[in-house]
């Protein structure tokens, strides 16, 4: 709109109003404290869309980086073979005893990468176990576990006493037992040096060790293991159950489960590979990388709806204060305000509205990563790609929800609003 100002006895046009950025904030922020209460109240959808967005990108982050971190090593370098029923109709403990080759040992440590491996079963039966050959059976609790020494070597027992089970206790199916460190307090073994025994079933088995750890086959911890060859001598082929049937336990070395795994059922029947079920260590990559989408999918959905709701909630409140100034809009259209004047200050308003809960929402979604890390002694990671456009997403955010607010002020009417003063 142009002024006429007279000047002298000429009619001079009245140069354009002109409306100054520092103005234009001092208005913009007149506006928002006019009303803290609802300004507040607007805001919120914004902190807590910045908050959750900041909250699960750094929450998944740190959790995906205490996956790398506690996966177990041990879990790493482990394969697992079950015995599965055979193809003609008979299962696991039928004769012979299992699928496992008589020198499964052997045909395991063949392939190149593995560090032990052998197979061990759960005796058939619930043998009692007692110190004396008609005590009371005092291994309540207790399990009996047929191993090969290969086997007993993947287990990796920590001994505080004697030896572990050797290749001459299996080929001659030495009636001897090296029991965990539980066992031998269940029964009464503390020292070796005198050749202790314990009866199994009324059997005299000769105590050569006890172990107080495994870093596999953590069953192994409450048992007493004893030679393959025995257990088949004195309790009889594997149980037909799935969870007592023969079982090979491998150790390989570090990278080399994969590959192990793929080549064990051909090293150990070429005939009938698929007589067994091979488990490799899960992938900790795959396991990342499943953890990552999982949790970044559904959480950002939840702070994507946080976000609209804050856009709503401010595009709601700026149209409001809108309506509730339109005496004010005209009045300030008559002092020569144009158009763009008041658009901008109505955007300012809500694009501060939308910055300030950005900034505010990305404070408290990485305290809340902080926070959630420091209680469960975890390293926080938060990446700067992640905080640092967070408070810009909010600038957005009020940028947009309030386009059309700010446009509908600007098309009002001075003389319409005036009128209705």
């Amino acid at each position: 709109m142009i002024r006429i100002r007279r000047h002298g006895g000429a009619v001079l046009p009245e140069p354009p109003s002109h409306l100054s950025p520092r103005d234009l904030l001092s208005e913009a922020l007149s506006g928002i404290l006019q009303r803290p209460g609802r300004s507040v109240l607007t805001m919120l959808g914004t902190v807590l869309g910045i908050g959750a967005f900041v909250a699960v990108l750094g929450l998944t982050a740190t959790a995906t980086g205490q996956i790398g971190e506690r996966f177990s090593l041990t879990k790493a370098t482990t394969v697992t073979v079950t015995d599965q029923p055979r193809t003609d109709g008979t299962a696991p403990g039928a004769n012979p005893p299992s699928d496992f080759p008589a020198d499964a040992d052997h045909r395991i440590t063949a392939i190149d990468g593995v560090r032990a491996g052998g197979v061990w079963w759960p005796v058939p039966a619930t043998p009692t176990l007692s110190r004396r050959p008609d005590g009371p059976d005092e291994g309540t609790g207790l399990s009996v576990l047929a191993a090969t020494p290969g086997a007993v070597a993947a287990m990796e027992p920590t001994l505080t006493a004697g030896v572990t089970l050797d290749e001459f206790a299996q080929r001659t199916a030495q009636p001897v037992v090296l029991l965990s460190e539980a066992a031998a307090k269940r029964l009464g073994v503390s020292r070796l040096d005198a050749q202790p025994a314990v009866f199994i079933d009324r059997i005299p088995y000769t105590v050569i060790g006890i172990y107080t750890d495994v870093q596999r086959q953590p069953g192994a911890l409450l048992s007493l293991l004893i030679p393959a060859s025995t257990a088949l001598e004195h309790f009889g082929n594997p149980a037909p159950q799935p969870d007592r049937a023969a079982q090979a336990l491998v150790a390989t070395r570090i990278g080399a489960a994969p590959v192990v795994a793929a080549q064990l059922p051909l090293a150990l029947r070429p005939d009938a590979p698929e007589a067994f079920t091979v488990v490799p260590p899960p992938d900790p990559h795959s396991l990342q990388d499943t953890v990552t989408s999982d949790l970044t999918g559904l959480f950002l959905a939840l702070a994507g709806i946080c976000l609209l709701v804050g856009a709503v909630g401010i595009a709601n409140t700026t149209l409001v204060a809108v309506l509730e100034r339109t005496q004010e809009i005209g009045l300030r259209r008559s002092l020569g305000a144009r158009t763009g004047h008041i658009a901008a200050q109505f955007l300012t308003e809500s694009t501060a509205l939308g910055t300030l809960g950005g900034l505010i929402g990305t404070g408290l979604g990485t305290a809340t990563v902080v926070s959630v890390a420091a209680a469960r002694d975890w390293t926080a990671v938060l990446q700067p790609a992640t905080t640092l456009p967070a408070p810009l997403i909010g600038t957005v955010v009020g940028l947009l929800a309030g386009l059309y607010p700010a446009l509908r002020a600007a098309r009002t009417d001075p003389l319409q609003a005036l009128r209705n003063t």
